[in-house]
């Protein structure tokens, strides 16, 4: 039987696949984005291993749903990542559009020194 798909899981694919593509063996910024909170992980898919990651479970500043929060632990996740000697990353948004807390997450990362 056929599954179909919703417009989340279809962005998803795309994206992963594009990324495949393209990566050159580099390290991959994945993120997740829910109601209350967003997560950012450094993934080394070569040796199936997280490098690094940050998520505005670990801060007591409250909630994760806002724009400030989500630079935040962008900024995190590059000094963790830099730390353990990753600087160049894919950016993997998932299903989410690149837009408000995700483009802001990404943004900070940047600025904090990792580069895609």
């Amino acid at each position: 039987m056929l599954k179909r798909l919703n417009l989340f899981e279809k962005r998803r694919l795309r994206n992963r696949t594009a990324l495949k593509a393209r990566s050159g063996g580099r390290a991959r910024l994945s993120i997740h984005r829910s109601g209350r909170h967003i997560y950012a992980q450094v993934i080394d898919d070569a040796a199936g291993r997280t490098v690094a990651s940050a998520s505005t479970l670990s801060s007591h500043e409250g909630s994760g749903a806002n724009v400030a929060a989500a630079s935040e632990v962008g900024r995190r996740v590059a000094e963790a990542a830099k730390a353990a000697g990753v600087t160049q990353v894919v950016f993997d948004r998932g299903g989410f559009l690149y837009h408000g807390r995700v483009k802001a997450l990404a943004d900070a990362a940047r600025a904090a020194g990792l580069e895609f």
